[in-house]
C-alpha cells in the first residue's frame, strides 16, 4: 500500500528514490539549477505573452506559471519532461475571455480539468493510435497560423481600435492597418524572431528564447535613445489600486484568493446556463490538452 501510495498518489517521492539510485551528483544538481534559472527567465515574458494573447492581464501569466511550475514539478507523470504554457491554447482561450471574462475563463478551465480526469477514468489514452498523421499536421499547422496572425497587430504595433474575431474579417483588417506600423515595435519584433530563427543554427548549446529577449531589449534601448516610442507591459496595461488609483503593468502586490465566480468587477454569474454556454469550450480545451499530453508521452516513450 506504501508503495502504491508513492508512486502513484506522491510522484515527487518516486523521484527522489530514482535520483538516489542513479547517484545524483552535485555537478548533475549544479546543471539543474542553471536550467532552471534559464527556463524561469524564458518564462516571464512567454507567460507574459500568452495571458496577453488569450485576451486577459500580462499578471495573471506570471501567477499561473509560477503556482502550476510547482505544481507540475511535485506531481508529474515523468521527470524527463518539462511541463509548462502552450500557445495552442490561445485559439481556446482568448474567445472565452472576451466572451466571458477572466472569471469565465476560469471557470472553463475547472471544468476542463473535470472532463480530463473522466477522460483518464476511461482510458482515453488508448485512442491515440488512431489519430491519423495528418490529422495531427493539419491540426498544429492550423493553430500556428491562427496564433501568428493574431499576433501581427502588435508585432507590427499597428493601431487597431477593434480586431475582428473571424478570421477572415481579422486578415482584412490587419491589411486596412498596416499604414499605421510603429517602426520601432517592427524593428524589436524582428530582430526577436530573427534571433530565434538563426540561433539553432550556430550550434550554441543555449536555447535561442534568452538571446533573442536580450536583442529585443537592446533594440528597444536603442530606439529610446533614437526618440522613437515602443509599446511596454508598463504603457499597456493598467491597474486599480486599493485607494482608487491607477497603476502601471504589472501590480505590486500578490492577487487576493477569491473564487472565480467572486471576483470583484466581474459580470459572471455562476449558473445553469453560464456553465452549458462553457460547456463546448471547456471540452475544447480538455480535448486539445488530452491530445498535446499524450503525443508528448508517445515522443517520451
Amino acid at each position: 500500500m506504501n508503495r502504491l501510495f508513492s508512486s502513484h498518489v506522491m510522484p515527487f517521492r518516486a523521484l527522489i528514490d530514482a535520483c538516489w539510485k542513479e547517484k545524483y551528483t552535485a555537478s548533475r544538481f549544479t546543471r539543474d539549477v542553471i536550467a532552471g534559472i534559464t527556463v524561469g527567465i524564458i518564462a516571464i515574458p512567454l507567460a507574459m505573452a500568452l495571458a496577453i494573447g488569450s485576451g486577459v492581464a500580462p499578471q495573471y501569466g506570471l501567477y499561473t506559471s509560477a503556482v502550476a511550475g510547482i505544481v507540475i514539478a511535485l506531481t508529474g507523470g515523468s521527470r524527463f519532461s518539462v511541463s509548462g504554457p502552450t500557445a495552442a491554447f490561445v485559439v481556446i482561450l482568448y474567445p472565452v475571455s472576451q466572451q466571458f471574462g477572466l472569471a469565465g475563463l476560469l471557470v472553463a478551465t475547472l471544468m476542463s480539468g473535470i472532463f480530463l480526469i473522466l477522460f483518464g477514468l476511461a482510458r482515453f489514452g488508448r485512442l491515440i493510435e488512431y489519430i491519423p498523421l495528418s490529422v495531427t499536421l493539419g491540426f498544429t499547422s492550423g493553430i500556428g497560423i491562427t496564433i501568428g496572425t493574431m499576433q501581427i497587430k502588435d508585432f507590427l504595433g499597428l493601431q487597431m481600435a477593434h480586431v475582428p474575431e473571424h478570421y477572415l474579417q481579422k486578415v482584412g483588417a490587419l491589411a486596412m492597418a498596416l499604414p499605421t506600423i510603429n517602426p520601432g515595435d517592427a524593428a524589436i519584433g524582428v530582430v526577436t524572431l530573427g534571433t530565434l530563427i538563426i540561433w539553432p543554427r550556430l550550434g550554441i548549446r543555449l536555447p535561442g528564447h534568452l538571446p533573442a529577449l536580450l536583442a529585443g531589449c537592446a533594440v528597444m534601448g536603442v530606439v529610446n535613445l533614437l526618440g522613437g516610442h515602443v509599446a511596454t507591459i508598463g504603457s499597456q496595461f493598467h491597474y486599480i489600486l486599493a485607494d482608487g488609483s491607477q497603476g502601471n503593468g504589472i501590480p505590486q502586490l500578490l492577487p487576493q484568493l477569491v473564487l472565480p465566480w467572486d471576483m470583484p468587477g466581474s459580470d459572471f454569474t455562476l449558473s445553469w446556463s453560464s456553465l452549458q454556454a462553457l460547456l463546448p469550450a471547456a471540452f475544447s480545451m480538455a480535448m486539445l490538452g488530452a491530445i498535446e499530453s499524450l503525443l508528448c508521452a508517445v515522443v517520451l516513450d
